[in-house]
């Protein structure tokens, strides 16, 4: 099956500073894929490339099996929602959506018939005629979207299209979003640097740093077998122990004590071994054993966070609520409890 779009070897370079370098990636029609990664990692530059605003420095762009590298944006007829929203503040609602129709020279029928269902699928049909002024962040948020959907296009730009609401809006307005592409039964691709939108919302996720595409599978995948060690830090919380491994062997020491991890190490020599804060268990295992000198001890609504020591490192742990009624005194500073982690959820990674 032929992918809707494909990224074959794109790099692009600002004079002597490369924002992205030699990046293939493919998506299929109707997934939402996720560019995620920290700031300046080159996420904007790829979306860009993508909607014809950019223009590759080497390799192709290609969607639906055409080489779309010589097309204008307009002729690629991809809808995109940037950042700031760009809307314009002396027009309504209503005419900040028609007007990329209005450009395409439509009949007022035609145009009034797609503006009025772009609005009932971002649930704004009774705001049509209010000023971008007299909305939230979140009205104004779905605005751009339907005025990017109107134009019926055959592929989704969201360019951290949520990074302008508070963290209760964002939340309930991601789920939105999902429900919305889902509905338009396109493909989509959302930049963000929040790892927590990129899972809610998307199908698949590419990590991204410095240019260099990391790892893409997956949120699952992303999060359980991080590709290396930039991902397992990027993503979620991680503990991150040094440790020297010989190469085939599964076996390392950690504070004396013989640990085992779920796969050999590739090299010798010095190594991070890297688990979930969720993977270290109270009590003494069969495997992995270890005593965490308690450094700090923070009550959540989902429990407990722990931070420890083991040697000269500080390992994380989370306690559901379940483990925090009769037991929960034995977590308090300066106390030494068993813990084990086990080998399953150990990675064994390169230093970066």
């Amino acid at each position: 099956m032929t992918a809707l779009l494909r990224l074959d070897r794109v790099s692009k370079s600002y004079g002597a500073v490369p924002a992205v370098h030699s990046l293939s990636l493919t998506m299929d029609d109707g997934e939402i894929l996720c560019l995620l990664g920290p700031s300046g990692c080159g996420k904007t530059t790829i979306l860009r490339m993508i909607a014809g605003f950019e223009t590759p420095n080497q390799g192709n762009i290609s969607f639906m099996g055409q080489d779309i590298g010589g097309q204008s944006p307009q002729q690629r007829r991809f809808g995109m929602v940037f950042q700031s929203y760009a809307l314009f503040p002396h027009m309504n609602v209503l005419e900040n959506v028609a007007f990329g129709l209005r450009a395409r020279g439509l009949n007022k029928s035609e145009m009034r018939e797609r503006v009025t269902r772009a609005l009932e699928l971002v649930q704004l049909a009774p705001k049509s005629e209010r000023r971008i002024q007299q909305l939230s962040g979140g009205e104004q948020q779905r605005v751009a979207v339907a005025r990017a959907i109107v134009i019926e296009p055959r592929l989704l730009l969201l360019d951290e299209p949520l990074s302008n609401l508070d963290a209760s809006l964002r939340e309930a307005t991601r789920v939105q979003l999902r429900q919305l592409i889902r509905k338009l039964k396109i493909g989509a691709i959302l930049v963000t640097h929040d790892q927590e939108e990129a899972f809610a919302v998307a199908d698949r996720v590419a990590v991204l740093n410095a240019g260099l595409l990391q790892q893409v599978g997956l949120p699952a995948e992303i999060y359980d077998y991080p590709a290396n060690l930039f991902v397992s830090r990027f993503v979620g919380r991680s503990n991150v122990l040094p440790v020297e491994t010989r190469q085939g062997v599964a076996e390392f020491l950690v504070d004396g004590k013989i640990w085992r991890s779920r796969q050999p190490a590739p090299i010798s020599g010095r190594m991070a071994a890297v688990f979930r804060p969720e993977w270290v268990q109270p009590g003494p295992g069969a495997e992995n054993s270890v005593q965490l000198e308690v450094v700090e001890v923070q009550r959540t609504v989902q429990g407990l966070s722990v931070s420890g020591r083991v040697g000269d490192a500080i390992v994380e742990m989370r306690l559901p609520a379940p483990e925090t009624g009769s037991g929960a005194a034995s977590w308090s500073a300066g106390s030494r409890v068993a813990v084990h982690v086990p080998p399953a959820a150990i990675h064994l990674f390169s230093h970066e």
